[in-house]
């Protein structure tokens, strides 16, 4: 995708095609509900693909394809829902979906069929199931809301930034050497002080939330982001693998840019169900 880079160096690389995805990112999150749905259905289709592939590569034997159809299928259906354009009672359809993952594999003489369906049913767990879920805190009342969507990213963007910088420059202690000798405690520092930095600037554009919101929602994101960088980088020292894949230069594949919003979508979507209402004066 991004051949031509292959010259420069790995930062050269980082800075480039970061800021040419954020671009992307930027332009259909703010375009409408229709490009945000494409973009990410675009994203969490590749992802699903690399998750998998990273299981067949260390002889797994998950359902690659069908469980990349049940994902999007729920991907899908969740937009539809929250967007109102069918009821609500469709959620129900969601646990046929997933019971079809165990009939399929009836179909099939392989060995441990068991593990098979756990492979598979994990890539939806993992990669389908927190996209999908930031439909719930993207749409209100049907109306999409690309300031949640885009404030959320732009907070788990300056938290990585932040760590990436603070924790090249500053970083002296380990934060967790048995998962990711390379991640240190005034990484995530650095991280945490970057996103509640760019919370406070952010609720003042961007007003759907309040200040308290934007800073709780950092907190949570820079928590759970960084849980889901250390979740990712477990499976990959499990596999004895760098990166997810090579997709995008400087960064490594789509997991290992989306590691963090996988773990943060599921708690983003469950504070603002909770407290997207509830004003503090």
């Amino acid at each position: 995708m991004f051949g031509f880079l292959s010259h420069l160096t790995n930062l050269q690389q980082r800075v480039i095609a970061g800021l040419s995805g954020m671009a992307i990112v930027i332009n259909a999150i703010y375009w409408n509900e229709w490009s945000y749905f494409l973009l990410f259905f675009i994203i969490c289709f590749l992802a699903n693909l690399e998750f998998y592939d990273l299981l067949i590569a260390d002889r797994k034997k998950p359902n690659k394809l069908f469980g990349t159809i049940i994902g999007m299928c729920i991907y899908t259906l969740v937009f539809l829902i929250e967007k109102e354009l069918i009821s609500s009672r469709f959620y129900l359809t969601l646990f046929p979906l997933c019971a079809f993952i165990f009939i399929y594999e009836l179909y099939y003489s392989r060995k441990k069929p068991f593990n098979n369906v756990a492979y598979t049913i994990l890539g939806v767990l993992y990669v389908s199931i927190p996209f999908s879920v930031m439909h719930i805190a993207t749409f209100v009342n049907g109306a999409y809301s690309w300031q949640i969507c885009l404030g959320c990213l732009l907070l788990l963007w300056g938290s990585d930034t932040g760590a990436y910088f603070a924790g090249k420059n500053f970083g002296r202690t380990k934060l967790f050497p048995r998962v990711s000798p390379g991640k240190t405690w005034e990484g995530s520092i650095g991280g945490g002080i970057t996103s509640i930095c760019g919370a406070v600037g952010i609720s003042y554009f961007f007003t759907e939330l309040s200040l308290w919101q934007w800073v709780c929602l950092a907190v949570i994101i820079v928590v759970a982001g960084s849980y889901g960088d250390l979740v990712e980088s477990s499976f990959k020292r499990s596999l004895k693998i760098k990166d997810s894949g090579s997709a995008i230069p400087g960064h490594g594949g789509f997991l290992d840019r989306f590691d963090g919003w996988l773990l943060s979508a599921p708690f983003i979507a469950t504070f603002l169900e909770i407290f997207r209402n509830i004003s503090i004066d």
